[in-house]
């Protein structure tokens, strides 16, 4: 086992909700046997960081705790079982399972009860090293992803890499889920960090993607990565809305039925479009959450012979598929992330609580 001993770490913890984030320091960490010590390069900041924050929402592992999990970074230590990762430039899944308990076994991983979710369950990425499970690390080959340079094709670095840990994964899964293929229909509610990447991962996969926002320049922006009808659904009622998408499906000679949709909005206006545009032999994917209460008629999933999902997270063994996606320029990081310091964490968060952030935040230490 590896153990470092003199460290010179830091993290800044949350120590109640709505108070700021405070530095603590600590000189040594020690991972278990299956366990890792990750030097982190980049920490994404996710709406579930603000949840736990600003909103009430409980973390798991009592305060105080560093938050964040969308973390790329270095291998400094392991248990001995997992020696050979030493020096790897990885990707921390944002939710590991144990690979142990029935559940796993089943192949029911996002439902284990003992996963491990870094700023959840354990100390997260808000920090200059943490200790992760070991199993699930995915490897990211590419020359000079320890040296800050641009990642292969994809144009981006590790450290902005860290967003494929969610922002990028969980769309991914309840992508692979709905079985999307070339031709479909893709429609995504919702062009958020989430919704945004939904777009480009369906298109990656050959489908033919229509997207829902009320922000004018997520539309636009997403027109240049694979977005072909984007739709403000201010001012239009359900009807006229259902109608557009009907009107793009006939214009590309897709069939009325079979459309996969996917909720990323997490808002009751997108679960009930979502629910409106459901049609016959139609795939449903809820990926955005709301605390909101919608009504609906279940007996349309019985009359469509539709399915409707949900979807936690992303099995780890899903990501060595998507960072190739990205690593390819087949789904583009850059144009959607925003790099700060670690040290700017606190205003960091309080701009994306105010909605003052364009893209998704990185903090780098």
């Amino acid at each position: 086992m590896n153990v470092i001993t003199k460290l010179d770490g830091y993290r800044w913890v949350m120590r109640a909700p709505k108070e700021p984030l405070v530095r603590e320091g600590f000189t040594a960490l020690e991972p278990g046997e299956d366990e890792a010590v990750v030097r982190v390069v980049g920490c994404g900041v996710c709406h579930t960081d603000l949840g736990f924050l600003y909103d009430g929402v409980r973390t798991r592992h009592a305060l105080p705790l560093a938050l964040g999990h969308e973390i790329s970074g270095e291998v400094v230590a392991t248990g001995s079982s997992y020696e050979h990762l030493l020096g790897r430039a990885v990707v921390v899944p944002a939710v590991t399972p144990c690979g142990r308990c029935d559940a796993c076994l089943e192949g029911f991983g996002t439902v284990c009860r003992t996963q491990v979710m870094p700023g959840n369950d354990v100390q997260g990425g808000f920090a200059s090293h943490l200790v992760v499970p070991a199993r699930g690390l995915c490897i990211v080959e590419a020359p000079g992803a320890l040296e800050g340079r641009e990642l292969a094709k994809s144009g981006c670095t590790l450290a902005e890499l860290s967003v494929v840990a969610d922002a990028v994964s969980t769309p991914y899964q309840a992508i692979c889920r709905s079985g999307l293929g070339d031709g479909d229909l893709a429609i995504v509610i919702g062009l958020g960090g989430v919704g945004g990447f939904a777009v480009q991962i369906a298109k990656a996969l050959g489908a033919h993607v229509v997207g829902f926002d009320v922000a004018q320049e997520r539309i636009d922006a997403l027109t240049k990565y694979g977005l072909e009808l984007g739709i403000n659904p201010k001012g239009l009622d359900g009807n006229a809305l259902a109608a557009r998408v009907k009107e793009f499906a006939n214009s590309k000679g897709i069939a009325p039925r079979g459309w996969k949709i996917f909720e990323c909005s997490g808002s009751r206006a997108g679960q009930e479009l979502a629910w409106r545009l459901l049609g016959p032999a139609a795939y449903l994917s809820v990926v955005g959450f709301t605390m909101d209460k919608v009504e609906v008629r279940l007996s349309n999933l019985m009359a469509y012979d539709a399915v409707a999902a949900g979807n936690w997270g992303c099995l780890p063994e899903l990501y060595p598929a998507l960072v190739s996606m990205v690593l390819e320029g087949r789904i583009s990081v850059r144009p959607f992330v925003e790099v700060h310091p670690m040290a700017d964490a606190q205003s960091v968060l309080e701009r994306a609580h105010a909605h003052q952030t364009r893209q998704r935040p990185v903090l780098v230490p």
